[in-house]
This record gives structure tokens, sequence and C-alpha cells, in this order.
């Protein structure tokens, strides 16, 4: 078969579709989850600073994968930039085996807790045994499954259609929380300063790994990089649109619920969102946003796994992975081993793990390798490349990645002994196997750099 003629991927996706496959990714059950966590925890004490930490975090870390995703347009993400930002110093093969290590267990993870989310979320509307649960958050995946298994182009159009729900119910929240705002008791709810002691420190520490965890999203584009029109230009863009808009829909939703509801009552609500409309609106009106947030959640999954199934097609192609994941259907162009493996996986997971398993242990999974190992390969690459190499040049570079660097380690720390330790065992796990499968291979395996 001619190359002209090989299963290959599409580059069709705009600007739209890809700020809606971000914006989708981030904006999933976890912000609905997560809110009244970041307020128990914080006590009264700001409780905006840590989403304001986040966002912080975000913007910083969205010039790096803005740097790197225009720089290598490639499907795979992360992959390809630990890939070629070590080849120089010969880490390139071992940083991105690393990454794939952790992919295929913390991949399945995210998919499975949106799923679990889900089921949970359900539980508003449609009481659920635990088994029932279990087996609701089975079928999200297989449904995804069958969504994305498609041609790249249609796949962006749900996307986008799955984006206006998303968008939309955020908004209608928001104007209703600014239609029935409370200023007393949001500065009731607010009015206690901050006390600036190590308590503190570590209460904002540990609640920020929660905010973060809900920003993640903003680089699905570097995702499907190979897909993606005009790359060098649009995944800058679609990555920054991201994460401002996000950012702000994030912070408004916040100061609305703390002028809606009181912190002490939040605080024990499972279902926040769902409240704070039932309080507005009533009983009816809270079932309806139920089943927006449950469909927020759908479309937060859609993103996540399209993403990571390039991920590990990336991966194949390069020979770092089983080769059957390289494979392209011959008429969807997609790389649709991949995609079954990944749903066969994360349905299994979703049936295993409980919801507050998974947020902390996928943090503390990813931060290492892929977020501050990228960000020091970005360093290497300027160090080693001239300025003309980069499409997209970030302002006052190292200094925006030396400060993500920081915030990343601070969230790492923030997470738990327990969690830190699992984390480095992973590692050191990864590279065990990475030195035994060198030596039983020898260089059989691709030639990466």
């Amino acid at each position: 078969m001619s190359e002209a003629a090989a299963p290959h991927l599409d580059r069709k996706l705009g600007l739209w579709q890809t700020s809606s496959l971000n914006m989708i990714n981030m904006v999933g059950i976890g912000p609905f989850v997560v809110i009244p966590v970041v307020m128990g925890i914080m006590q009264g004490q700001n409780v905006l600073l840590p989403w304001i930490v986040g966002a912080v975090i975000a913007v910083l870390d969205s010039l790096i994968w803005a740097e790197l995703g225009s720089k290598y347009p490639h499907a795979g993400g992360s992959y390809n930039f630990l890939r070629m930002s070590y080849s120089a110093n010969g880490l390139g093969r071992f940083m991105s085996f690393l990454l794939i290590w952790q992919t295929m267990i913390q991949a399945p993870l995210v998919i499975a807790s949106g799923a679990i989310g889900f089921s949970q979320y359900l539980t508003y509307l449609i009481p659920l045994s635990s088994i029932a649960q279990k087996g609701v958050s089975g079928l999200v995946v297989i449904a995804l499954t069958f969504l994305l298994y498609r041609k790249i182009d249609e796949v962006g159009k749900i996307s986008v259609t799955l984006w206006i729900g998303v968008i939309g119910t955020m908004i209608w929240l928001i104007l209703g929380g600014v239609t029935h705002f409370n200023s007393t008791l949001y500065h009731q709810s607010t009015s206690m300063p901050p006390t600036f002691t190590i308590l503190f420190f570590g209460a904002l520490g540990h609640a920020s790994v929660q905010t973060i965890y809900c920003y993640l999203g903003y680089y699905n584009v570097c995702q499907v990089g190979g897909e993606v029109k005009s790359p060098e230009k649009i995944i800058p863009k679609s990555i920054f649109i991201s994460v401002i808009v996000i950012g702000a829909l994030y912070l408004l939703l916040n100061v609305c619920v703390l002028g809606v509801i009181p912190v002490d009552v939040a605080v024990q609500s499972n279902f926040i969102v769902s409240k704070f409309v039932e309080i507005i609106y009533g009983s009816t009106a809270a079932k309806t946003v139920t089943l927006l947030i449950l469909w927020i959640a759908f479309a937060s999954l859609f993103s996540v796994m399209l993403g990571y199934s390039r991920v590990l097609f990336a991966a194949a192609k390069d020979g770092n992975f089983f080769k059957i994941f390289a494979s392209i259907h011959p008429e969807k162009h997609f790389p649709h081993i991949s995609l079954l493996a990944l749903g066969a996986v994360a349905f299994v997971f979703s049936l295993l793990f409980k919801l507050k398993e998974v947020i902390i242990a996928i943090m503390a999974m990813r931060i290492l390798v892929q977020f501050v190992g990228q960000s020091i390969g970005l360093i290497l690459l300027h160090l080693n490349e001239p300025k003309s190499a980069f499409p997209f040049r970030m302002k006052l570079f190292p200094l925006p990645v030396i400060a993500s660097i920081i915030f990343w380690m601070l969230v790492f720390f923030s997470t738990g002994t327990s969690f830190i330790l699992s984390g480095l065992a992973s590692i050191a796990l990864g590279i065990t196997v990475f030195v035994i499968r060198e030596k039983v291979l020898g260089n059989r395996a691709a030639k990466i750099p």
C-alpha cells in the first residue's frame, strides 16, 4: 500500500473544535464534587484562594504546553514532548516510557473516576444501590467508546454539541446565583481572614490538590495534535482560551454558591449544585440541573478518553508500546485498537474503585514525570535549540517555567505521605521495568533517541 493510501490521521480539527475538547475535558464532574470538599478543608478561611491557586498553576503550565504543543504537533502530547526534549542527553526513550508506564494505570483511573462520579450524582434523581451504581459506571464507559469509534471530524462535531451543554449549564448556574445573590451571606462565609500559619498553608495545599484536578484538561488539544489544522497557531490559542474561560467560570460559580448557600450547609452536601438550584428555583429545576451536570460529566469523559487513546497510539507507533496499539482504522482513520483497549480497562476500573480513592492518587502519579518532567524538558530544549525553532514562545522565559515547577512540587507534597510514596513507587517500578525491558529487547525496539 502506498504511503498516500495507507491509513493515517486526518488534520480536520479547527480552533472551535479543539477549544471545545479542552473545555469539556476540564469541566467534568470534578468541580461539582470538589466545591464542598474545598470549603470543608479551608473552614471559612478564604475558600476562593485554592481556586485562584489552581488557576495560577494552570496559566503557568499552559504556557509550557503551548510551546511544546506548537513545536511538536503530533498525536500523543506529553509522550512526544518528553521523548524529544530529553533526546539530546539520551533520556528521551526512558522518560517517554515512564509516561506510558504511568498512563497505563492512571488513564483508565481518570476515566473510571468520571464514570463513578457520574453514577454517584445520578443517585440525586434515582436511588441506586452500590451495585447498580457500578453498573451505571460501566455503561457510561461503553457509551463513550461507541461515540468515539468514528472519524475525527465527526468526533469534533460531537464535541461542539457537548460543549454547548457544558457552557450553557455553567452560565445558567452563574446567572441564577447573580440574580439571587445574598451579599450578607457571602461576607459571612468569607469574612474569616487567613491566619498564615503552617496549618493554613497545609490546608491551602491540600485544597489546591483538589482544585487543580478540576482545571486539568486545558492541554487535551496536544494529545490530538496530529489531527489539528494549522497546529502551530491553533494549539496555543485553544489552550489559552480554555484556561481563561473555565477559570473565570469556576471563580464566578464559587462566588455564587457562597452567596446562596451557607458554608456549613454546603460542606454537608453531596449534591452542592443541585442544592444550589433547589434553593433558587425549586426541586424541579434542581432535577433539571442534575441532568445537565450528568451531561457535563459525560462530555468531559468523552474528551479525556479521546486524548488518552492517542497517547497509547503514539507510543506504539514509536515502538515503545505494544505494536497493535499503533493500528489505524482503514476507513475511519483513528487508532481503534488503542481506544477499545483503553475502554476495556476503564470499564473494569469503574467497577472496582471508589471516587475518593482515585482523585489524589491521579495527581500524585502524574506530577513528577508529566508536569515537572516536561517543564524541565522545555528548559533543555531552549538550551539546545535556537529561538526560531519555537513557533510559540512565552514571555519572560524561564521564569514562568521555574514558577510552574515550584507550584507543582508544592502540590505533590500536599497530596500526603501515602500518595507521595505511591507516586514514587510507581516511578521506581517503571524504572525497573524499563531496565529489564531494555536488557531483554536490546536494540530491537524502535530506535528512539
